[in-house]
């Protein structure tokens, strides 16, 4: 994002095959349903959106003071980004135009879709709560409170087992909230400034990762996860996705082992 560039890596030679500009980026979210990849470029305010085949630039649209990060309503065929300081969500449809906006109340965390409730929910770090959203009006409509939060950023929904999981980075807490009754049922420690979260949904693991640079990973069950293993990786390692269908796990690093920034591929024991 320091580089204000979103690079193409192909997982099959893993190497960079295009390089495009987009300044100050941060959420990126590919749907294959469309055909389509959205980017939120924070430095210019805006949502990208790419055509996945050729990478070609569609369209830009504004997306307040600090869009981050990104969810897909496949229903609706509409994207929800969030402005982080501006407090609002920005929804945008599939050719990639704004077509509203919705007030959080506070700053907007990262945001998920629940296939299981057909809703949108969005951390809102200022007020230690998950806004959950009816993507057909664009209207909040609850509010599930975090106690034992402070500051709840990362948000990953396992939609199959109705299970949420939330990374509070300001007491670097995982919380786990049961999507039936939209209550907290537990909470585990994980490493300082807990960022963003990934799932293998074949093996059942979720990956919490932070800008201290500690990684936290955790076996899913039924009713909640179990802590398997915490550890430094590198510095500032706050960003990760898994292929579950590899099991790989993928950590893009500001500096790795030969002092310049590297997409760090690693593979379960």
């Amino acid at each position: 994002m320091d580089a204000s560039r979103l690079l193409v890596v192909s997982l099959r030679t893993r190497r960079v095959i295009k390089t495009i500009s987009a300044p100050g980026v941060h959420g990126v979210l590919a749907v294959s349903q469309l055909g389509r990849v959205f980017v939120s470029a924070t430095d210019a305010h805006e949502v990208i959106t790419l055509d996945a085949r050729t990478h070609a630039v569609l369209a830009h649209a504004p997306a307040g003071a600090y869009p981050d990060g990104i969810a897909y309503d496949p229903v609706e065929r509409h994207v929800f980004v969030s402005d982080e300081t501006g407090g609002v969500q920005t929804v945008i449809n599939a050719r990639g135009h704004r077509i509203a906006t919705i007030s959080l109340g506070g700053e907007a965390g990262n945001v998920q879709y629940d296939a299981g409730s057909h809703r949108v929910l969005v951390d809102v770090q200022t007020r230690n709560d998950v806004a959950v959203i009816d993507p057909q009006t664009n209207q909040v409509v609850r509010r599930v409170a975090l106690s034992g939060c402070s500051h709840d950023h990362g948000l990953l929904v396992d939609a199959a087992r109705r299970l949420a999981f939330v990374a509070c980075d300001g007491n670097a807490t995982l919380l786990t909230i049961d999507l039936r009754h939209l209550k907290v049922i537990g909470r585990s420690t994980v490493g300082a400034s807990p960022d963003v979260l990934a799932f293998d949904s074949s093996l059942r693991r979720l990956c919490v990762a932070a800008e201290s640079g500690e990684v936290a990973v955790f076996a899913e069950g039924r009713h909640g996860v179990r802590k398997l293993g915490q550890a430094r990786l590198a510095p500032f390692a706050h960003t990760v996705a898994v292929d579950s269908q590899t099991h790989l796990v993928y950590f893009p690093l500001q500096s790795g082992s030969a002092g310049r920034p590297q997409l760090l591929v690693m593979a379960p024991r």
